[in-house]
């Protein structure tokens, strides 16, 4: 009897969770072939992405490596990016994978699939907004968060050598979207911006020179969160002196500022683009699948798409019916990912033993923000604390990293995760507390 094949397509905190437990589960006992398909070699967690961007934590030192992961855990990883769907014959297609320097790795090819499992994610949505590609960074990858950073301390040594006084805007950071990732961006990049400057930078004065901008279309931050949670955040950004333009619509972004609807123009040297998801332009009309506005593939409560039982998504790339909240579907958020990523290993045992599959229930365990290491805001709720309890503090900070915890936890195991925390503890003593290249 031939055995049974899942194709994992992209490898972000559903994916890779869901590679790992099951290759643990069926993998390693040969019941089933487990197939990874990443375009990158290393994975990184994406809610931390503000804090590569600020400088405050190093890529090198949170990064998973696909190759060494699927050898522990008995997966296999195929690198590339997948460029096509063949639901008939049940192929998914690969695109040839070329190298940073332009050199072709691997060539085309199909990877058969008996379930497959789309978990490709999101990226920003810009809206067409004209100069928003072009001079505007968007926080996808680590790529992009590592290309700000580098940007952002070339600035601050720009400005301290230089002998004119600063240009208007010059040391403005103009971020666009008060999301979570904006508002978590603006208060890591107050404390980080900081700690640079106290590095002997000491020409600039960050509470004079430094500004941050925080824009947002909406008439109030966090929009997508509780009232109670965006006013605590707002309070603690006006005590920063972030300063905050809500109701505020971006029309255009400049190569030395953002010009707003009504044709104000905010200077900014750098720009950062946080407003909107859409899932990959890849979705769109993918072998005749069902999807939304934002290219996100329609499923069903079992996480199959509408129109090929086979094929399943999960994570930020899937609009997924909120049961019990219809017509409302699953927020994108890292906790509805790993949760969905543990479903699907009870799905897949499931479809071995063929036995009908079970639908996936949303449990939201509350939402919490960062506003640096010291300041958190938000809240639990549902069946976690029988209610709704409001966070802030100390207490909160801790909740918000035990997030990150539980995902290192999915992938590496309790002996592993607590290590390399203990050994983070260590080497943070030593080491400058930013990134300053």
């Amino acid at each position: 009897m031939a055995v049974h094949r899942v194709v994992i397509v992209g490898g972000g905190a559903g994916g890779l969770e869901l590679a790992t437990k099951l290759g643990d589960r069926f993998g390693r006992r040969k019941r089933a072939e487990i197939t990874l398909v990443e375009s990158r070699r290393t994975h990184f967690w994406k809610p931390h992405l503000h804090e590569i961007a600020a400088g405050s934590m190093d890529l090198d030192v949170y990064e998973t490596d696909y190759l060494a992961q699927s050898h522990w855990h008995s997966f296999l990883y195929r690198i590339g990016e997948m460029c096509g769907l063949d639901r008939a014959n049940r192929r998914v297609h690969v695109a040839p994978f070329v190298d940073e320097d332009g050199d072709a790795v691997t060539g085309a090819r199909s990877i058969e699939y008996d379930t497959l499992v789309m978990a490709v994610g999101s990226r920003t949505n810009d809206f067409g907004t004209p100069g928003a590609k072009q001079h505007a960074i968007a926080l996808d990858d680590p790529v992009a968060a590592e290309r700000f950073h580098r940007r952002l301390v070339n600035a601050y040594i720009r400005a301290h050598t230089q002998h004119e006084p600063l240009r208007a805007g010059q040391l403005h950071v103009a971020i666009i979207g008060a999301g979570a990732t904006g508002v978590e961006l603006a208060a890591e990049l107050h404390n980080t911006t900081r700690t640079l400057v106290s590095y002997g930078l000491d020409r600039i004065d960050p509470d004079k020179d430094v500004r941050l901008v925080l824009i947002e279309a909406a008439d109030r931050i966090l929009p997508a969160l509780p009232q109670r949670l965006s006013a605590a955040a707002m309070k603690l950004l006006e005590g920063m002196r972030i300063s905050v333009r809500t109701a505020s619509r971006v029309a255009e972004v400049l190569p030395d500022g953002v010009r707003l609807a009504d044709g104000e123009l905010i200077p900014a040297e750098l720009a950062v683009w946080a407003a909107g998801v859409k899932a990959p332009d890849l979705l769109r009309d993918l072998d005749g699948l069902e999807t939304n506005r934002i290219n996100q593939l329609v499923v069903r409560a079992t996480l199959q798409t509408t129109r090929d039982d086979d094929v399943f998504a999960i994570g930020d790339c899937a609009a997924c019916p909120w049961l019990g909240k219809e017509p409302a579907t699953v927020p994108p958020r890292a906790q509805a990912a790993h949760q969905q990523a543990s479903h699907m290993v009870k799905q897949v045992a499931h479809r071995l033993q063929g036995r009908p599959l079970m639908p996936w229930r949303y449990r939201d365990f509350g939402s919490l923000v960062s506003l640096g290491e010291y300041s958190t805001v938000g809240n639990l709720m549902g069946a976690l604390t029988g209610g709704n309890l409001w966070l802030e503090g100390w207490f909160a900070r801790m909740m918000y990293l035990s997030l990150y915890k539980m995902h290192e936890l999915a992938l590496h195991g309790f002996w592993k995760m607590a290590l390399d925390t203990a050994a983070r503890l260590i080497t943070r003593r030593t080491e400058p507390h930013i990134k300053l290249h």
